[in-house]
């Protein structure tokens, strides 16, 4: 395969390791499903309620359950099988996006049941996250991982954010929000199929761990590493501020005040999908920049400042390029990110750790959703987009002065040497 296409272009040479192959397909479809729920789940929720509370409301209902069932997502990360876990969650998920289609087609959703449907989603997706993290670094070698997550990242995006929100726009104008619903659970069954084919793997950690010493065991890791604890800080205080208004309120501006349809609001996400994409291409060939932190947090703020572009958009396109250029930059500061947490935290505690990730920096956002229906009450939906991305801009590049968050651009920890390559890259059988 040497001079095959998959070993010539950087992005793609993880497509070589078999498991790898059959993850990547699995999380297309799942990714795609999960744009087309983008679109649906706002649509639906302002059918039913046409005010910036009702989705509020929803929101806390997927992402408080989300928050607390993380911790116990990561430590059954570190004591079973991670595909299972995978597996698992697509179940439970599309199980409950199955029900949300029933009830829309057979005309008797009401908004009740998507909130109680949105708490089985939300736990879903406790258990799915910490798997995600903690598996792709068992698949792929530690000097293929900018790689793997940028092709990761693209995959993600150019289904979740790109293509997904266009055909969930384009699948309401023809099925209604229940069709699209359905189609996305069928994308988790096909997930999970696929993921059995992936070979076992043993469990990491012994079974007889009490769980609440994993736990501590995690948290004391984070704690003494000034890059994890300094970030995860940080996505708690701004995504206060940014998550709610993203998530909330740029359907509602959409809707209501640039008089778009399902389409119009699809078009937008998938603007952003654009962005991610080229990020994904970008990092991918060109691997991590030397002051890999400062770009990060530069990014992050960026992304989260271009908030205010929607509090002056009068034109759907001025909202599609903010969308785009927002995304390319929250893009290429996860895929840093998600590096950092793949080269450094050992193996053995990733499931931990990438659930403390998780649970830290989103705890604020239930409280974001919960207030930005509200506060947009209360100051109006513009005013809260500008205020949200000038106070979460500021509030990310202030952690860039937290005692030793810069340290692994100088440290040389990111240049150690992988471990155990030829093992990884084995074929192995599936099971």
């Amino acid at each position: 395969m040497k001079n095959s296409p998959i070993a010539t272009i950087r992005i793609l040479r993880p497509l070589q390791i078999r498991d790898f192959r059959l993850l990547w397909t699995a999380m297309t479809v799942s990714f795609f499903g999960d744009g087309i729920y983008l679109v649906a789940i706002a649509w639906q929720v302002y059918e039913l309620s046409n005010v910036p509370t009702a989705l509020s409301l929803v929101g806390v209902s997927w992402s408080l359950p989300m928050v607390l069932f993380l911790l116990i997502g990561g430590v059954l990360t570190d004591r079973f099988e991670r595909r299972r876990i995978m597996i698992c969650a697509d179940a439970l998920r599309g199980a409950s996006v199955t029900l949300m289609g029933v009830l829309t087609i057979a005309g008797v959703i009401e908004l009740w049941h998507l909130v109680v449907l949105a708490v089985v989603y939300g736990v879903g997706q406790a258990l799915f996250a910490p798997s995600f993290g903690a598996i792709v670094p068992e698949i792929v070698p530690r000097n293929l991982l900018t790689e793997a997550n940028s092709l990761d990242s693209f995959v993600r995006h150019s289904a979740e954010r790109l293509f997904g929100p266009a055909l969930g726009g384009f699948a309401i104008h023809l099925l209604g929000t229940g069709g699209a619903f359905l189609i996305d659970a069928a994308t988790f069954a096909f997930s999970g199929i696929v993921l059995l084919r992936i070979a076992r793997r043993p469990v990491a950690n012994e079974q007889t761990q009490p769980a609440l010493d994993g736990i501590k065991e995690g948290f004391s890791y984070v704690r003494s590493q000034p890059w994890l604890i300094a970030t995860l800080l940080s996505a708690l205080v701004t995504l206060l501020f940014a998550l709610g208004p993203f998530q909330i309120l740029l359907p509602f501006l959409v809707k209501n005040e640039l008089h778009g349809d399902a389409a119009d609001l699809g078009l937008v996400l998938a603007a952003g999908g654009v962005g991610s994409v080229l990020a994904s291409l970008l990092l991918g060939q060109r691997g991590l920049p030397r002051r890999h932190i400062t770009f990060m947090y530069v990014m992050w703020a960026t992304g989260i400042g271009l908030l205010v572009v929607y509090a002056v958009a009068t034109e759907l396109w001025h909202a599609i390029i903010a969308e785009l250029v927002a995304w390319a930059a929250f893009t290429a500061g996860m895929i840093v990110w998600t590096t950092l947490m793949h080269r450094l935290v050992p193996s053995r505690l990733l499931g931990r750790v990438t659930s403390v990730d998780w649970m830290v920096s989103t705890a604020f956002v239930p409280l974001s959703f919960a207030l930005t229906g509200p506060v947009s009450n209360v100051i109006g939906v513009r005013a809260t987009f500008f205020w949200g991305g000038t106070l979460g801009a500021l509030a990310t590049l202030a952690f860039l002065l937290w005692p030793g968050v810069r340290d692994t651009e100088s440290d040389g920890s990111m240049q150690r040497p992988p471990v155990q390559e030829e093992l990884i890259l084995a074929p192995t059988e599936g099971g």
